[in-house]
């Protein structure tokens, strides 16, 4: 990504999640095979609707199915509204591209393309179906996972700038000079060109950061928030670390105040080697963890960063009876 000047001014959050871009992701997170949504990808598949089955067939685990599905909105309805009114020569690129890609032309696809009605009723009743599987229910967290990742990137922000902040959104993100990079799969060029960068958290995550464009004309990229639906409590935590990380991420950072390793991390938490390396990861993509290999084993330890949040937490955690 090419940033100028007036693209790092123009850079902001979203201030709310848009529900059929979460409806979206959420199905490419029931295609991926992450283990933190294993429960919940068993749990959503035997609750998801035959009508809205459909779906699988735009989307990809990566979710970067066709952009006419989920645009930005402030609700379902406006959403739908515009999912129905894309233009037709955008739709038929955009289902060329996911089709190129490598998902199945399907019958359904073919007539969505030709702007069938039939079809398109039932892509209308998918996303519907959808929605009240997998996103209403849990609208209350998604929007916490939201406003949590939201007030963690400003903080890093605030303490060490919108360049850390920004590198932190994607896989490795490096600077080069005026130009972020991440190490992905596929090579993309974006160039907002003075735009602006419109950020927006998914806690359904994504392989990789998606780009679009945002309605105000900024370019929008959707990146994986902190932390994932599966690990956000029903219920607001009254440990401030909690609410942001989740209780066993917050946990883990607690314990690696004082170097730990892997095992020892696993050994005192009660959870799998596996388990702690997907959260130790995460924590140092947020710049809260240091890993460092020692001999055939690594230790972990918070870094200058995480040391400030532990430190800020305390007197949340020293009032809890």
């Amino acid at each position: 990504m090419h940033f100028t000047g007036d693209d790092l001014l123009r850079t902001r959050f979203a201030a709310t999640p848009a529900p059929l871009m979460e409806l979206g992701l959420a199905v490419a997170a029931l295609r991926r095979r992450d283990p933190v949504f294993a429960g919940w990808r068993r749990a959503s598949q035997a609750a998801l609707p035959p009508a809205a089955r459909l779906l699988l067939h735009l989307v990809p685990p990566t979710g970067a199915g066709p952009r006419f599905l989920d645009p930005i909105s402030d609700g379902l309805d406006d959403g739908l509204a515009a999912v129905l009114a894309a233009p037709t020569p955008f739709v038929q690129s955009e289902l060329r591209r996911v089709c190129g890609a490598g998902l199945p032309t399907t019958p359904w696809v073919r007539s969505l393309y030709r702007r069938d009605r039939p079809a398109w009723a039932a892509l209308r009743d998918a996303l519907c179906a959808g929605y009240e599987a997998l996103i209403r229910g849990s609208w209350t967290q998604i929007s916490r996972g939201h406003r949590a990742d939201v007030a963690w990137r400003a903080r890093v922000a605030g303490e060490c700038g919108l360049r850390a902040a920004l590198q932190m959104i994607g896989p490795r993100g490096r600077w080069q000079g005026t130009t972020l990079e991440f190490d992905v799969e596929h090579e993309l060029t974006v160039t907002p060109g003075g735009r602006g960068v419109t950020l927006l958290p998914s806690v359904f995550g994504a392989e990789r950061p998606l780009v679009d464009t945002h309605p105000d004309g900024s370019v929008l990229i959707v990146y994986p928030a902190l932390t994932p639906l599966p690990l956000i409590d029903d219920a607001p935590a009254a440990d401030p670390l909690a609410e942001l990380l989740g209780r066993t991420r917050a946990a883990v950072l607690e314990l690696a105040a004082a170097p730990r390793s892997t095992s020892e991390l696993a050994r005192e938490l009660g959870i799998s080697p596996a388990t702690v390396s997907q959260h130790t990861r995460t924590l140092r993509d947020a710049g809260l963890l240091t890993t460092e290999r020692v001999g055939k084993g690594v230790l972990h330890t918070v870094t200058p960063l995480g040391d400030r949040v532990l430190a800020a937490n305390r007197p949340a955690m020293s009032g809890r009876s």
